[in-house]
């Protein structure tokens, strides 16, 4: 009797529908969202395996233009976020309409066609950022097994180690977690998502510190790479280009923003947290951004790698790179969780919409878990989530060049996600008068930042045409 009263406890028994009491003002269940959970949820996206990108970033712009260009893109980052948390909710920004994604933001401040184009960009990058995180979680896997094979066998040694059975691996397991039904059901894996990924940059910001402490000498140069014995003048200018998408990629987080701030309870405002936790999440990736990639960059100079932690311009202590490659590979699990939900929301949204009298799409089985709540289990969600993950680790295997994909989802997702949609938006909600200073303000930053993604995304199609002539599919090792 005692277990069913716990069970009925915050429901009308009479009519079985919660109490209004633990209704939020739209009729769904109280959001329990945090300044806190919202930043581990930000610091889980924003600082993922970007980060371990940067110093080879800052090899190739230079001491003046790497970080100048890391602090721009965090100003950036910050202040459209900013604008765009301010439109999740339509009208006034306590009471006014939610929206619960950022399809649904841009429906209702902008309308028409560009809720399809806004649709396309942020699920395929979406759909891109789970290869990304793929590949980047078997380089992490690999590095492990070299590691070990090194320390063994010495560092002559070639420790030639296939990337396949670790990209299924890190498959198997997002199987499992993607079956997860809601995004606000991930946040304890967001903390330790994060947890993670400050530790392993920890490490590598240690670890680059100890380098320029045993040399005694800070690397690199005012322009980056030098052109000549390393690189063409075309080779240059390519390689900058791919830096500004890899630093783009570190920042990006605007594509699950809304979604985020779907979860935060209120009051006060969902925008006022929002804004905290995006003022605090930003401005301690771009010092973690910013110590990594100098760091980086002061160690190893010119030939910084592009993974700063696989690339093995450290080798000892092993046991060490161990534990940040290990603290990756976790963290890449939760970020990949992260990134998806939205994804998986949406299709199964559409799916109950367009057949609402399926039991296949609509029905939920029981398992009972002794000890533990028992788990509801959708049949199409196991069935079309685990298609999906199949699918990106497929593609993963066939194009495993992280540095490049990297790139590309920087450039393809920047500017359309992060700058124009929340700028349209902004002005659209605020009735900003054309042509006006501000207005002109807003265009400015829109447009310079168009340039940068154009720029970012020729230079990272010209690396994957580049590792393209010597790649046979299936067969990547290192």
């Amino acid at each position: 009797m005692g277990e069913n009263l716990h069970r009925l406890q915050g429901f009308d028994v009479s009519l079985n529908l919660p109490d209004s009491k633990c209704l939020d003002d739209d009729g769904r269940l109280k959001r329990t969202g945090t300044v806190w959970t919202a930043s581990a949820h930000i610091i889980t996206a924003v600082i993922g395996s970007g980060v371990l990108s940067l110093a080879w970033a800052t090899a190739q712009l230079g001491w003046i233009a790497g970080p100048s260009v890391m602090f721009l893109f965090s100003f950036v980052t910050y202040y459209t976020s900013t604008l765009l948390a301010a439109c999740y909710r339509s009208g006034n920004p306590d009471s006014g309409k939610r929206n619960y994604t950022y399809m649904d933001a841009v429906r209702a401040n902008l309308g028409g066609f560009q809720v399809k184009i806004c649709g396309v960009i942020q699920y395929v990058n979406l759909f891109g950022v789970a290869i990304g995180y793929t590949i980047a979680s078997s380089i992490s896997m690999k590095a492990i097994e070299r590691s070990n094979c090194f320390h063994s066998k010495g560092h002559d040694s070639p420790c030639r180690v296939s990337s396949n059975p670790y990209m299924i691996a890190f498959g198997v397991m997002e199987v499992i977690f993607s079956q997860i039904p809601d995004f606000d059901q991930i946040w304890w894996l967001s903390i330790v998502a994060a947890v993670m990924s400050f530790t392993y940059s920890s490490i590598g910001l240690g670890l680059g510190i100890a380098r320029v402490a045993e040399t005694g000498k800070i690397r690199g140069s005012l322009t980056g790479i030098s052109i000549g014995a390393q690189v063409t003048p075309i080779e240059k200018i390519w390689r900058s280009f791919q830096a500004l998408g890899d630093i783009a990629f570190a920042y990006s987080y605007s594509l699950i923003l809304i979604e985020i701030q779907d979860t935060i309870k209120s009051p006060p405002s969902e925008y006022k947290t929002m804004k905290k936790a995006t003022l605090l999440s930003v401005g301690v990736t771009t010092l973690f951004y910013m110590f990594c990639g100098c760091f980086g960059y002061a160690a190893f100079g010119d030939s910084s790698h592009v993974n700063l932690l696989t690339g093995f311009g450290f080798f000892n202590p092993y046991w060490l790179l161990n534990i940040a490659n290990a603290a990756i590979v976790i963290h890449l699990v939760g970020a990949y969780q992260v990134y998806c939900q939205p994804l998986f929301a949406f299709v199964e949204k559409i799916a109950s919409k367009y057949f609402p009298d399926s039991e296949f799409i609509t029905k939920e089985v029981e398992i009972p878990i002794p000890g533990f709540k028992s788990f509801k289990l959708n049949l199409f969600r196991l069935v079309w989530r685990t298609a999906f993950v199949i699918i990106t680790t497929i593609i993963s295997m066939l194009m495993p060049f992280f540095n490049d994909v990297v790139g590309i989802l920087g450039a393809f997702g920047f500017w359309p996600l992060t700058v124009y949609f929340p700028v349209e938006m902004y002005i659209v909600q605020k009735k900003i008068r054309k042509w006006s200073l501000r207005w002109i303000c807003l265009q400015t930053l829109s447009g310079a930042c168009l340039v940068i993604s154009i720029a970012a995304a020729a230079g990272s199609f010209a690396g994957v045409a580049s590792d393209l002539k010597v790649y046979k599919p299936f067969k990547t090792s290192y």
